[in-house]
Formats: C-alpha cells, sequence, structure tokens
C-alpha cells in the first residue's frame, strides 16, 4: 500500500438547524496514499461533498466539526481560515462538478489560472502565462497559445472541465479531491476525462479523492472506495472487494441499482 498521504480519522461534522444541531457527516475515516485514488460514493445528500468542504474549510457558517484531517502528517481542522489559504489550491486542490459556475466569466482562462499560480507561487505576468500554457497544453486543450485568452463560454463542457482540472494541477497539489467531475458530461467525454486523470496523476503522483454517485466511474478509476448513506460510512474496502463480495445491504442495493447490458428488459 502507498505512503499515506492524507489521513482522515472520525472525521464528524455538525450543522446548526431550526431543530437543533445535526450531524450530516459521522465518524468518517479514509486514508489516501501517494499516487492513490480513493473513491468516495453515495446518493445525494449522503455527506460526500459537505466531507470534502471541510477538509478545505469551506464548511457554511456555524458549522461545528471534530475528529482529525491529516494531510503529510499536518493537523488540518481547526486551522484558521488564513492558514487554509495557503492549503487550498496549493496543497490541496478542488475540481467542481459545474465549471460554467466555477469560472468567472468575465475574464480569460488564462488569467484564472494565472492567478492560482501566482497567489500561491508568486512570480511574474510572463511567467505565469507560460505556466498556464504548459497547463492547458497538459490537459490537451488544442492551440493553448492561442485558447490561454479565450473566455469559458467559449469552451465545450468537456473542454471547461479541462481547464478546471489545468488550473487545480497547475501549482502541482500534493493531493486533489474531484467533486462528481464527469457528472453533466456525455459518456464519450466522461471516459477521456477519467483518463486524462489517470495519466496526469500517474506523472505527478498526486493522490486523489474521487466524489460521485456512479459506481460505474469509480470502478475504472478509484482503488478503495467509501460507501456512504446518510452521512453515515457503511462500508470502507478495495475496489475489487467491494464490487465483487460487498458486505453491506446498502452497496449492494447501489450496485444492484447500475443498469447492466445483459439485464432483461420488460416487454
Amino acid at each position: 500500500m502507498s505512503d499515506e498521504l492524507f489521513v482522515v480519522d472520525n472525521l464528524t461534522v455538525t450543522l446548526p438547524t431550526s431543530r437543533g444541531p445535526v450531524d450530516v457527516v459521522k465518524n468518517v475515516s479514509f486514508t489516501v496514499g501517494r499516487d492513490e485514488t480513493v473513491g468516495i460514493v453515495g446518493e445525494s445528500g449522503s455527506g460526500k461533498s459537505m466531507t470534502a468542504l471541510a477538509v478545505l474549510g469551506l464548511l457554511p457558517r456555524g458549522a461545528r466539526t471534530s475528529g482529525s484531517v491529516k494531510l503529510e502528517g499536518t493537523e488540518l481542522l481547526g486551522k484558521p481560515d488564513r492558514d487554509l489559504r495557503s492549503v487550498r489550491g496549493n496543497a490541496i486542490s478542488m475540481v467542481f462538478q459545474d465549471p460554467l459556475s466555477s469560472l468567472n466569466p468575465y475574464y480569460t482562462v488564462g488569467l484564472q489560472i494565472e492567478e492560482m499560480y501566482r497567489t500561491h507561487r508568486g512570480g511574474t505576468r510572463r511567467a505565469a502565462r507560460q505556466v498556464a500554457i504548459e497547463a492547458l497544453d497538459r490537459v490537451r486543450i488544442p492551440d493553448p497559445e492561442r485558447r490561454v485568452d479565450h473566455y469559458p463560454h467559449q469552451f465545450s463542457g468537456g473542454q471547461r472541465q479541462r481547464v478546471m482540472i489545468a488550473m487545480a494541477l497547475c501549482c502541482g497539489p500534493a493531493l486533489l479531491i474531484a467533486d462528481e467531475p464527469t457528472t453533466a458530461l456525455d459518456v464519450t467525454v466522461q471516459a477521456q476525462i477519467l483518463e486524462l486523470l489517470r495519466e496526469l496523476q500517474s506523472t505527478t503522483g498526486t493522490g486523489m479523492v474521487f466524489i460521485t454517485h456512479d459506481l460505474a466511474v469509480i470502478s475504472s478509476i478509484a482503488q478503495r472506495v467509501l460507501v456512504m448513506r446518510s452521512g453515515d460510512p457503511v462500508e470502507y474496502e478495495t475496489a475489487e472487494q467491494l464490487f465483487s463480495e460487498p458486505r453491506h445491504e446498502y452497496t449492494r442495493m447501489l450496485l444492484d441499482a447500475v443498469p447492466r447490458i445483459d439485464d432483461e428488459v420488460a416487454p
């Protein structure tokens, strides 16, 4: 097993409500090694994205956390926001599921990548522009020298997601969190994005947390899988074990819900 890069231990997230505090993430634990992908799966509202937001210190106002979140041995949970700013986008980057709403429509994609790079690494505008061009080339955006000056609406959905990946990786993060990055894409583009992530991970050694509700996607990219239901971790296994011999009834139900090519169609 890979060296432990990222360790989440008994993470609990509590949100205030009109009926009192509610635990929306309950005692979640998992580890991510270098060059390893851990998938987090479950239905909408199961606490997948809330877990990622807790890691980055981006929870709603009034939220409380307990447990431990360590990156390369450094505790992140409870750090003041000013300290987490140097972590977000630098040591840990996140790719969101809707790149159109994540990218600023008023700025070119190049300027947005440059801003990310210069915020964490400094340097001149010219050097940052070269980093942006190289980042777009790495994610296979055609003609990156020209496209770096284009705006988000001038890219297709799959290309916008590639831009988000380029931005997330431009500072060489140790950990990448991908929050349903292929949900809005058709199957062909989805496969291209997954292949791209695998290739980039193999060359950079970045650990990855891949969040999705799609078990078919998880089967093609993750080495270990955490299954969540209503904030509870119900199963945490290697992908091979989970797909061949799931132990929890909820996991079996999720697997049974995946369409299969040999399923009989009712007349």
